[in-house]
């Protein structure tokens, strides 16, 4: 299993790489935090850097970072995105987590 991204979502981060001028060699970082409504929170980056320790995928032409202690809980977690009237953004579909918040950009496992 991996860390997915969907067409939509990946679609949307070619266009951010392109509209900030970033370069091909451009990597989304996953992660999560504690705090967030229900424990952790996800965390979503653009960058260039990576670590020895980080777990490398790639998803819909775009790589896909996460270091190893988020990705004990975003194994298997599908990235879409969503452009709808009551907001945009980026959802999470994580088999991990056991909550969701309403918002949801945070959960608990």
């Amino acid at each position: 299993m991996a860390i997915e991204l969907t067409e939509t979502a990946a679609k949307e981060i070619k266009n951010i790489i392109k509209e900030q001028g970033l370069s091909a060699n451009t990597a989304l970082r996953v992660g999560v935090k504690g705090g967030g409504c229900s424990g952790f929170s996800y965390v979503l980056d653009l960058t260039e850097d990576t670590s020895d320790t980080d777990e490398v995928m790639e998803s819909q032409g775009i790589k896909v970072l996460s270091d190893r202690k988020s990705y004990l809980y975003l194994n298997g977690t599908e990235i879409d995105f969503k452009n709808e009237v009551m907001g945009r953004g980026f959802v999470f579909k994580n088999p991990n987590a056991t909550h969701t918040c309403g918002c949801g950009s945070s959960f608990s496992a």
